[in-house]
C-alpha cells in the first residue's frame, strides 16, 4: 500500500521554523498499529491521518508513543493539505474527531483560522512536584484540562526554565504550559512541555491556547490576542475567544512531499 505523505512546518511563514506535522490522506482507516508505527517512523510530534466522510473528514492524531485527543498544528497542517494541495478551490475543511468534537478550518488569505474548544483554567493549585521540576517556581499556578498551567512574571523566566524532564514523567499527565506577558506586540508568550507523551518540549502548541485565550483574554481584558511560542523553532498565532470556543489563526509552509509504502 502506498499513503501520500506531506510534512508541513505550522504556526510560521518559513521553513525550519514553527512545529513540523506530518499529514496523511486516506482513503479509509488503517488498523491503529500501523498508524502508531508510521507516527513513530515519521519521528515528529505529530502525525496527522485523515478520511473522508461526505463533504467532511474524520481526523486523528499521533505523537511518536501515543494516540491525543486534540492536536492544533497537525490540524493546521491538515487543513493546509486540503486547501493547498488536495482541493485549492476550496476556503474552509471541516474535521470529525473522536474526542475533541467538530474542527473547522477556514483559508482567509495566508492564514489558516481553527474553530476550537476553550478550556478555561480552574481555580485550584498544581501539582507541586510539576511545579518544582519546571525549575523556577511560578507566580501562580493553575490546572486546565489536565494540564498545568504556570504563569511567570516576564518572558525572561520563561525563556530560562530548563525542567526536569525525568521527574515530569514520573507525574501522571504531568504536561506543562509556560507562560508570561509577552512584548513588543506580542500579548503573551508561552512554552509547552509534555514527557509523558514522548514530547520533551513541543515547538508550537495549538492545544495549549485553548487554555492560554481564554486565561489572557480575562487578565488582559481583550478577545483578540497575539501569542509567540518561544520555542528554539518559535511560532505565532493569532488567539480570539468566542465564548466557550477559541479561533486559532496562524500560517504553515510546505516542506516535504511523499509517499509511504506499507
Amino acid at each position: 500500500m502506498r499513503i501520500p505523505l506531506y510534512q508541513v512546518d505550522a504556526f510560521t511563514s518559513r521553513l525550519f521554523c514553527g512545529n513540523p506535522a506530518a499529514v496523511c490522506p486516506l482513503t479509509e482507516w488503517l488498523p491503529d498499529a500501523v498508524m502508531q508505527a508510521i507516527a513513530a517512523e515519521n519521528n515528529l510530534a505529530e502525525t496527522a491521518f485523515f478520511a473522508p466522510k461526505g463533504e467532511r473528514y474524520l481526523l486523528r492524531w499521533f505523537t511518536p508513543t501515543v494516540e491525543v485527543e486534540l492536536c492544533g498544528h497537525a490540524t493546521l497542517a491538515s487543513g493546509y493539505v486540503v486547501t493547498h494541495i488536495l482541493d485549492p478551490a476550496r476556503r474552509s475543511v471541516g474535521f470529525d474527531t473522536l474526542k475533541a468534537g467538530p474542527l473547522e478550518v477556514t483559508r482567509d488569505g495566508d492564514l489558516l483560522a481553527m474553530d476550537f474548544p476553550a478550556w478555561p483554567p480552574e481555580p485550584r493549585t498544581a501539582d507541586p512536584r510539576i511545579l518544582t521540576a519546571l525549575g523556577r517556581p511560578p507566580a501562580e499556578s493553575f490546572v486546565a484540562h489536565g494540564r498545568t498551567l504556570a504563569v511567570y512574571d516576564t518572558a525572561e523566566d520563561v525563556a530560562a526554565l530548563r525542567p526536569d524532564f525525568a521527574a515530569m514523567r514520573r507525574v501522571p499527565g504531568g504536561d506543562a504550559i509556560a507562560t508570561a506577558p509577552g512584548g513588543e506586540g506580542v500579548d503573551f508568550v508561552s512554552r509547552y512541555f509534555a514527557p509523558n507523551h514522548g514530547i520533551d518540549e513541543d515547538p508550537v502548541t495549538g492545544s495549549a491556547h485553548c487554555v492560554l485565550t481564554p486565561y489572557w483574554a480575562a487578565r488582559l481584558g481583550k478577545e483578540q490576542l497575539n501569542a509567540r511560542q518561544i520555542s528554539a523553532r518559535g511560532g505565532e498565532l493569532v488567539c480570539t475567544l468566542r465564548g466557550d470556543r477559541v479561533t486559532l489563526a496562524g500560517r504553515a509552509v510546505l516542506y516535504l512531499e511523499g509517499t509511504i509504502s506499507v
